[in-house]
């Protein structure tokens, strides 16, 4: 099929959005489909552009089958509605079978000029427009389907809005993994060793840095991802002071958040403690591969970048990550996360029981066994979660021919 498919913001950037639109682009190709992307140009004061080569697109998102891609004029001040028309716009041009977008304007607009649709949807439609957008979606001609990111959303989705409970209308798709930037990761030892730059081989993934110190004895527990409120920062370090021979490797972040940690870890003396702020996504394997555990202390509140609360609908990229790297997971006991983990691939905890916590990672400190047994469980599980996968349970059976529902 041609698919167009319309980003919901600026690419590149450190969104997580951004980074799953652009996974499942190449997951679509990968299936034999023919990709257009569409993201919008905005505008910015100065000579500050963000490098868009397909080199750099590809070592920032770790992609490696290539697609074409539409960069579109977006005027910060319309909310996106300029660029959604000029994107389904497009979309119509090229004579597209399918408009694929997580972007709710475009949504609606393709929708209502009876142009397949499906839309993606992370979170409830929020304000006054985003339930408005919805619904405009779900009365078009062109609805096609409703992806929806976990059971729990999907079901509040049908509770407010109505949508029909109808398996081929609706789908229920958390998020994926690649998982062949997963395969022969190296062990614990040798990847602290080429962080370290210090490499008796070539590496095994494409690698700029050379400069972290971490000791092969060491005990290092990881977490990847942004430092937005909700995401456990201020546990771990309530865990770094409980437990000194721990170093707590905390990947990613913007800038400014990191700094802000940084400091309060600094005031507090903990030592054991390394920010590496933004790590891009093709290196991102090596760092948790690095880890002995790896740590999800998501709270019972969790701020989007928008600074929406996204905890009862989680689906986070790097609880796939973790599991295919085939490392000791401790993750918050939320019941969305349970979707996806049970006793047996980690350890499931109460988010603000920082004694609990502490137990549990001397637990699996003292006790490799433990670790090898839940890691291997994890990667086992994570093997039907692939962007590929995913994509392909979203477009089963839709067709350019299909049916109005």
């Amino acid at each position: 099929m041609k698919i167009a498919i319309i980003a919901p913001t600026a690419i590149p950037a450190r969104r997580a959005n951004t980074i799953q639109v652009m996974k499942m682009s190449q997951a679509l190709v990968g299936l034999g489909h023919t990709v257009r992307l569409a993201a919008p140009l905005v505008k910015s004061n100065g000579n500050d552009q963000p490098d868009r080569s397909w080199e750099n697109l590809a070592r920032h998102y770790g992609l490696a089958n290539q697609f074409a891609i539409d960069w579109l004029p977006a005027s910060p001040g319309l909310r996106s509605y300029d660029f959604g028309l000029r994107a389904v716009h497009l979309a119509r041009l090229w004579e597209a079978d399918v408009i694929y977008t997580r972007l709710p304007q475009a949504a609606a607009l393709a929708s209502l000029r009876g142009m397949d649709t499906i839309f993606e949807i992370h979170d409830l439609p929020q304000g006054y427009l985003g339930p408005m957008l919805f619904r405009l979606y779900q009365k078009g001609k062109g609805a096609r389907r409703l992806v929806a990111i976990t059971r729990a959303l999907a079901s509040d989705l049908r509770e407010r809005f109505g949508i029909p409970d109808c398996e081929s209308f609706v789908v229920i798709a958390p998020d994926g993994v690649d998982l062949r930037r997963y395969e022969n990761l190296p062990s614990t030892t040798e990847a602290r060793r080429i962080l370290a730059g210090v490499v008796g081989n070539k590496p095994v993934f494409p690698f700029s840095g050379g400069n972290l110190l971490l000791h092969p004895d060491q005990f290092i527990a990881g977490y990847s991802g942004h430092l937005y409120a909700g995401r456990g920062v201020e546990l771990l370090l309530d865990l770094a002071e409980r437990l000194p021979d721990v170093v707590f490797l905390l990947v990613g972040g913007d800038p400014q958040v990191v700094h802000q940690f940084q400091d309060m870890a600094e005031s507090r003396a903990l030592n054991n403690v390394i920010f590496t702020g933004f790590v891009p996504n093709s290196e991102l394997p090596l760092y948790q591969a690095a880890c002995d555990a790896l740590l999800m202390p998501y709270q019972h509140r969790v701020a989007a970048s928008s600074g929406g609360d996204i905890a009862p609908y989680l689906s986070p990229m790097k609880l796939f990550e973790y599991m295919a790297c085939g490392r000791a997971i401790i993750s918050s006991d939320l019941p969305v996360l349970r979707e996806v983990l049970n006793e047996w691939n980690a350890l499931l905890l109460p988010p603000e029981d920082v004694l609990a916590w502490e137990g549990a990672l001397h637990q699996l400190q003292v006790d490799p066994a433990l670790r090898e047994r839940l890691g291997n469980q994890a990667r086992q599980d994570v093997a039907g979660y692939t962007w590929e996968a995913r994509a392909a349970c979203i477009f089963a059976g839709l067709d350019s021919r299909s049916e109005p529902r």
